[in-house]
């Protein structure tokens, strides 16, 4: 009896409908926590351990003078605040200054390391638990290549703000200061 089997076919229809939006609901509720979960697992240890290794890739490849990895690690809005040479705004200033200064010959005139245990991240959060960026601190030394990498000319201060954009970690804000003679216990 025809007339008898459409309700059951109705139900039948709006039951596959009601799966078809429980698994589209399902879905959603995956890739939400996929997400959420990345980021959650970008907080505290990790953070520090991301930072520390692009940290150190950036100033490996400062050493070198390796402009096409610097680049890598910095905004093209980067704004770079040094005590003694003042403002450079914009990554391409900066690769300007660097080509025509430190490392005009092809060669970096500098090394840096830094001061063993002065480094410190901290991580930074909007809406108390959406991880947006981090701080990077501590101190430096310089190391003139044509004198020796054993004695340092130079030591400094810095922070750098590394803000994470479109899953992307680069370094936006730089602040290298206090600039002054190494102290002699700092490297040995």
């Amino acid at each position: 009896d025809y007339n008898h089997q459409i309700p059951e076919f109705h139900q039948l229809h709006q039951s596959k409908i009601m799966n078809l939006k429980m698994t589209k609901f399902r879905l959603l509720l995956i890739a939400f926590f996929m997400t959420t979960g990345s980021l959650l697992a970008q907080s505290g240890e990790d953070v520090h351990k991301l930072i520390r290794e692009k940290d150190r890739n950036f100033w490996i490849a400062y050493n070198s003078c390796d402009m096409d990895r610097m680049r890598n690690f910095l905004a093209e809005d980067l704004e770079f605040y040094h005590d003694k040479g003042g403002i450079t705004k914009t990554l391409a200033s900066l690769e300007k200054g660097t080509k025509n200064g430190l490392c005009k010959t092809g060669d970096n005139i500098l090394v840096r390391k830094e001061v063993a245990g002065s480094v410190e991240i901290f991580p930074l959060y909007k809406n108390s638990n959406e991880l947006y960026g981090a701080i990077i601190s501590g101190e430096h030394l310089f190391f003139l290549k044509e004198q020796s990498l054993t004695e340092p000319d130079g030591q400094a201060k810095f922070n750098h703000l590394w803000l994470l954009q479109d899953g992307d970690w680069k370094m936006h804000r730089i602040l290298s200061y206090d600039h002054r003679p190494a102290e002699k216990t700092n490297h040995q």
